[in-house]
């Protein structure tokens, strides 16, 4: 298939330049915050509007901040040693998933420190929001036309013009947009439509998004400077996104067996 050629610049006025991708930063924030938004309205949610604006401003610092601090030490640390100042270089390029998500982790910690809400209680009503930013960020990874897939001879597979070798490759970012985004915010939000055990619907994230990211890393390239950590096949990805899924296995069995215990009191 022929990649569609779209201009990574949306729009310039002069010297301002808005770009793609950060409209997508953009959708995700702005649709995480209606969703939630509407969850608030309900009788019975314990959120009010201005809390919802708040726990959004603590949740962009934490993925800005926490996916900076995360790319350089996960993927680019040897840079880092060589100029620490690279760390504050963002218009350079590089965030982590991972890292950002570690930063959202302790935003909720700082934030239901703040209001006297108990962690779960925050986590578990912010989590089910977040797939629509992961969507909307792989979207504008395939604008870009990077993080594409490894060489492919699927009828799908397409030639990406910043790469330098101009194969084929899988969409990766496409199929990233379609489980991280749209299937784990399906699962997510309806899974928790109704009340459930604390810190399940924060396990169920983790499990999903985990197990997500590790299937589509077998399609994805890793990146150049890191290449395979072992046997050919190992990502980067992979060994992150792997404690995601044992920890968030650990928390659904957890929050259950807590729940049962509290109910039996």
């Amino acid at each position: 298939m022929t990649f569609p050629q779209i201009d990574p610049v949306l729009v310039s006025l002069g010297p301002l330049q808005i770009h793609w991708y950060g409209l997508m930063y953009m959708i995700g924030f702005v649709g995480g915050w209606w969703l939630a938004k509407t969850r608030a309205q309900r009788p019975d949610s314990g959120w009010t509007r201005e809390q919802v604006n708040d726990l959004l401003f603590y949740m962009a610092l934490g993925v800005i901040l926490g996916g900076r601090v995360g790319y350089v030490l996960f993927y680019g640390f040897d840079r880092f040693l060589d100029n620490p100042l690279w760390l504050f270089q963002i218009w350079t390029g590089g965030m982590s998933f991972h890292g950002g998500a570690l930063g959202v982790l302790f935003a909720f910690w700082l934030f239901a420190r703040r209001t006297g809400k108990r962690y779960f209680q925050v986590a578990d009503f912010a989590v089910p929001m977040v797939p629509i930013g992961l969507g909307a960020g792989r979207f504008g990874n395939f604008i870009n036309g990077e993080l594409w897939g490894r060489a492919s001879d699927m009828p799908w597979a397409m030639v990406f013009p910043t790469d330098p070798m101009g194969v084929s490759r899988h969409p990766s970012q496409l199929y990233e947009f379609f489980l991280e985004g749209v299937v784990l915010f399906l699962v997510l939000w309806i899974y928790s439509a109704k009340p459930r055990p604390a810190g399940s619907v924060t396990g169920l994230f983790g499990i999903g998004y985990g197990l997500s990211r590790i299937l589509v890393e077998f399609f994805r390239e890793p990146d150049a400077h890191i290449g395979y950590l072992a046997g050919g096949w190992l990502t980067m990805g992979m060994l992150l996104s792997l404690p995601m899924v044992l920890i968030g296995a650990a928390m659904v069995v957890w929050a259950y067996r807590h729940d049962q215990r509290r109910a039996a009191v």
